[in-house]
Formats: C-alpha cells, sequence, structure tokens
C-alpha cells in the first residue's frame, strides 16, 4: 500500500486528489493540510511514501518545508512531489535543490497523477528529458559548487556512466541494458553515485549531472 500525504491550501484540489489516489486499492491518503507548517507535522506523525505538496502556500511554503524534510533523517523515505499551477514556473529548480523528487502540474489528467505517484513511491524521479532539458537551459547558470565537483572526481567510470543515463531519463533496466550489466548493478552504480554526491534521490542526480557538466542539454 503507498500511503500519501495531500499538503495544498486550496480545499477543492485536496478534495479532489484525495477522491481520485482513494479509489485505487493500492493508494491510500493518509491525511492532508492546508500550509507547510501542519503538512510537515502530519508528515512527521504519518510518515508517508509520498507526499504531495503545494509550492505556494501560506505559513511555510512548500519549498521550505521540503528542504526541511530533506534534512530529517527520520524522513529519509519519504518522497517529495511538488504540484505548481505551471509547469515551468521560477520555483521548480529551487524545489529539486531542496530535495523534491519531481513536480507535477496541477491540471494534470488521473492516470498521469496515479502513474507518477507509484514512480515517486519507488524512489524514481519524475522528471521527463523534455522538463529536464528546459530546466537545465532556463536555470543552470552558475558554476558548478566546489564540494560537489570534488566529489565527482570520485565516481568511478561505470558509476559516472550511469549518472549520465539517469540524466537522460533511462530506467535501471534501460540503464542495463546500455551498459550491458544486469539491473541491479546499475542500481548499486546509481546508488554509489548518489551516496558520493549527497544527492537525495534521483532527482537530485540530474540536477548535479547537468550543474556539473557530465551531461550537456545539447547533447540530448
Amino acid at each position: 500500500m503507498i500511503r500519501v500525504l495531500l499538503v495544498d491550501d486550496q480545499p477543492l484540489i485536496r478534495s479532489g486528489f484525495r477522491a481520485l489516489l482513494d479509489l485505487e486499492d493500492d493508494i491510500q491518503v493518509v491525511s492532508e493540510a492546508a500550509d507547510g507548517e501542519g503538512g510537515l507535522a502530519l508528515i512527521k506523525e504519518h510518515l508517508p511514501d509520498v507526499a504531495l505538496i503545494d509550492i505556494q502556500m501560506p505559513v511555510m511554503d512548500g519549498i521550505e518545508a521540503t528542504r526541511r524534510i530533506a534534512a530529517d533523517r527520520a524522513l529519509a523515505g519519504v518522497h517529495v512531489v511538488m504540484l505548481t499551477n505551471y509547469g515551468m514556473d521560477e520555483y521548480v529548480y529551487e524545489a529539486l535543490r531542496a530535495g523534491a523528487a519531481g513536480f507535477l502540474v496541477k491540471d494534470i489528467v488521473p492516470e498521469d497523477l496515479l502513474h507518477a505517484v507509484r514512480v515517486a513511491a519507488r524512489g524514481d524521479a519524475l522528471l521527463a528529458p523534455s522538463i529536464t532539458r528546459k530546466l537545465i537551459h532556463r536555470y543552470v547558470t552558475q558554476p558548478l559548487p566546489t564540494a560537489t565537483g570534488a566529489a565527482l572526481t570520485e565516481l568511478t567510470s561505470r558509476e559516472r556512466e550511469a549518472v549520465a543515463l539517469v540524466a537522460q531519463g533511462l530506467s535501471n533496466d534501460q540503464i542495463a541494458d546500455h551498459m550491458v550489466i544486469s539491473p541491479m548493478t546499475a542500481k548499486t552504480h546509481i546508488n554509489r553515485a548518489m551516496t558520493k554526491l549527497h544527492a537525495r534521490d534521483r532527482a537530485q542526480l540530474v540536477v548535479l549531472a547537468y550543474e556539473s557538466g557530465l551531461v550537456a542539454p545539447r547533447n540530448l
């Protein structure tokens, strides 16, 4: 059972999402909140698999709530998916840097919402290659932080190759096929790279891959 917690200041959004998610046999909405502060308290209480959090809310916005979730080791199993009214608003990149696993536009069709929740619960990033390219072209303009650059040198050649393929939107099975290795070995390369780069999840790994120049948007 995938346990979901909703955090949005619009009651209609929460009720609509809840009604849809609760219809599924493998998904359960455990609670909901109208602001980031209340949402954070409920997340600590319920420890959901997925938290759907609005970016812009009163009291505490979604980005700050996500940042606090990412910093709390007790919440390491909570995968945050940000909700936004616009597919490419100015907050998306900051949300990913804060620790979000991805983002959804609120007018998403029901089938895509259900798929996104299941993908997030598995720990995969909700970043299609086309969205990733737009994010990088628009937001990645600063040099890579020194600490991250140093960490990249610790990656093996196979780990670097796996990270580059993650950034292109490939699944573990596709990465395994490309590298001619087993899916378990591909997952091991990715997990080790995440540990070395201090990436919370695959979404942050994608961001780091582009920031470091390991993958160039123009080549995708």
